[in-house]
């Protein structure tokens, strides 16, 4: 009797196409809210211990990106520290449960990354319950829509940049002290940041910023042996965009409809790539870029 093998699927229907369900959340968003229901589990890829003994902290983490890349982090060896808002509870341990039904360890540790305090916190709790850190992830991001650029007044422009950029800086001082050569830090832009984006002029402006930060900085970190990256996904069907205030619920059942491919992407479909620029098997001689995971949206090179 002969094997009846599946075809594979086109990467236009490898994934939920819109439109989806109108919905709408209140900020930060919940991924259990969400429907269709992200996938992040990545069913497809066979871990090979390309992340053994390696300890990560990923921000973010309680879902969409962040949840993905913690699994697939896990699934090739490594320990894992997830931070989140303390109203994301509920999502985080649904990660942890997925982190550990991979054999790994996962640490829940909720605060607010827009406190300095926090950010050193942070770093210094992972390495106290870990042992060490290897491997950050800087992920978390928060973004709101406006009709114009007069409705951006300063507190949400100083709310965007704290939580997207100015984070980011401190969690990189805190943690490279700790930091041995081998080591990767990994940073979720944005298309945006590339391309920039109608309604979306802060949000668009901390992503360039951390575009312009991970070459700058990729020379001085090389002297101490680490690596740094940033991958630039196109649209994701995360929490992030139906919890958008500036987003209807018609525009959200549109999401990522835009794309050369018709659909969003899922986060397990980003997560391989924060494995790749993890690496050093895969990406040792690596550093300083920004990897576009776009949907088939052409850009300059």
């Amino acid at each position: 009797m002969k094997s009846i093998k599946s075809k594979p699927l086109s990467p236009k229907n490898a994934g939920p196409r819109p439109p989806f369900p109108r919905q709408h959340q209140s900020a930060p968003g919940r991924e259990s809210e969400l429907d269709p229901k992200p996938r992040y589990k990545a069913p497809s890829y066979k871990g090979s211990g390309k992340l053994a003994q390696k300890c990560a902290l990923i921000t973010g983490a309680d879902s969409g990106i962040g949840r993905a890349v913690a699994v697939l982090f896990a699934r090739e060896g490594a320990d894992v520290a997830i931070s989140y808002l303390p109203e994301e509870e509920s999502d985080a341990k649904e990660t942890q449960a997925a982190v550990e039904a991979e054999g790994r360890t996962c640490i829940r540790i909720p605060g607010d990354l827009t406190r300095p305090a926090f950010c050193k916190k942070l770093v210094e709790e992972t390495v106290r319950r870990l042992g060490k850190l290897d491997l950050l992830v800087s992920n978390a991001a928060h973004q709101a829509t406006k009709a114009s650029i007069q409705e951006l007044d300063y507190s949400e422009l100083e709310w965007t940049y704290r939580t997207n950029f100015f984070a980011l800086v401190e969690l990189v001082k805190a943690a490279v002290p700790h930091l041995k050569p081998g080591s990767s830090i990994v940073v979720t832009s944005s298309e945006t940041g590339i391309l920039g984006k109608e309604g979306l002029p802060d949000y668009s402006s901390t992503k360039g910023a951390i575009n312009a930060f991970v070459k700058t900085l990729s020379g001085e970190l090389l002297e101490k042996g680490i690596r740094i990256n940033a991958v630039a996904p196109g649209p994701v069907w995360t929490p992030l965009n139906p919890s958008d205030s500036g987003r209807s619920a018609r525009e959200v059942s549109a999401f990522g409809s835009h794309t050369p491919m018709g659909r969003p992407a899922q986060p397990d479909e980003l997560s391989p790539a924060y494995v790749f620029l993890a690496s050093a098997a895969d990406a040792s001689y690596i550093t300083g870029i920004v990897l576009p995971v776009m949907g088939g949206e052409p850009i300059g090179g």
